[in-house]
């Protein structure tokens, strides 16, 4: 492109996006056809000289899913725009409703859906919108009862997500983590618990967030593990946890022992899944994200830009 023509392409592209001009109007204000318009805007954009943002909280950026759908195995990908966004709390706001709006659309709609919980999750809960599926069952995939006095969210989420669907919500009587592996086992056994597993390991599609390996950690706050315990974890190789379950950067468990007293959904179980939904924001969990990406552990991935870009390899 010569430097008239530059010169020219930048024009006509503030008169038609900053001024409003039509192509008509350009081509008189600056004495060329409207077909030559046209083709210095097209040269605009393809420059880089033109950068159009969307800023609705809603939007999505299409480029960066286009990009990280053709980087990884995922079969799908939505991702947020972090613009305007100014905490945490908003940008999982956010995310959660791209999850909610995800679901809503999902076709065919699952028969069972296995959810697991958290703060994220429990906000994709309030932002469906009741009706968004005609009766789907929900099913609780890993055990949420909460050791300390904090008023839980595993099983408001599943129901709320059933609730809105007009289906109905199958609970996991049971902690996330037990005392002794012994114990677990036996609590698998009981015929009301090993029939939740069951239906767990057989639902239609799975919803899951993934927790950061620190003190902010939804296992942390409901009484499972100290800070202490995290930061062992985190010595093993530990960058976060999905269903309860402490991973290192390739997917593994990282504590055999620990993952012995866990109860709910096996990662191999999600691994298999012909639909398994992975909601995850913020710069805290860029690697528990790359890990759940690399190994496989999603086929869909609904998260931020900024935690997309990390996972290809563009960290601004």
């Amino acid at each position: 492109m010569s430097d008239i023509d530059e010169l020219l392409s930048i024009r006509a592209a503030e008169l038609y996006y900053q001024e409003d001009q039509t192509q008509d109007e350009i081509g008189v204000i600056l004495r060329i056809t409207r077909w030559k318009v046209g083709r210095l805007l097209a040269q605009a954009k393809a420059n880089g000289f033109i950068r159009i943002e969307i800023v609705h909280p809603r939007a999505r950026r299409l480029p960066i899913e286009r990009r990280l759908r053709e980087a990884s195995t995922l079969t799908d990908v939505i991702v947020v725009s972090n613009a305007g966004v100014a905490t945490d709390e908003e940008l999982q706001e956010r995310t959660a409703q791209a999850a909610a709006d995800y679901l809503t659309g999902m076709r065919p709609v699952p028969r069972t859906l296995g959810v697991s919980w958290g703060r994220t999750l429990h906000e994709v809960s309030l932002s469906l919108k009741p009706g968004w599926a005609p009766g789907v069952n929900v099913v609780q995939i890993n055990g949420g009862v909460s050791l300390n006095q904090r008023t839980g969210t595993a099983a408001a989420t599943a129901v709320t997500i059933a609730q809105k669907a007009n289906g109905s919500a199958t609970l996991l009587p049971s902690p996330a983590i037990f005392e002794h592996s012994e114990t677990k086992r036996a609590i698998e056994a009981d015929r009301t618990v090993a029939a939740v597993l069951e239906l767990g390991a057989h639902a239609s599609a799975y919803l899951y967030s993934a927790g950061q390996a620190d003190e902010k950690s939804a296992l942390v706050d409901s009484g499972y593990l100290t800070v202490e315990q995290i930061t062992e974890l985190v010595s093993k190789g530990a960058v976060g946890d999905i269903v309860g379950r402490y991973i290192d950067k390739f997917g593994n468990i990282v504590d055999t022992e620990l993952d012995g007293r866990t109860i709910g959904i096996q990662l191999e179980q999600l691994r298999a899944a012909p639909i398994a939904i992975a909601v995850i924001a913020g710069q805290a969990k860029h690697d528990i994200a790359r890990a759940i990406v690399r190994s496989g552990l999603c086929t869909v991935l609904v998260t931020d830009e900024d935690t997309a870009n990390a996972l290809l390899g563009d960290e601004a």
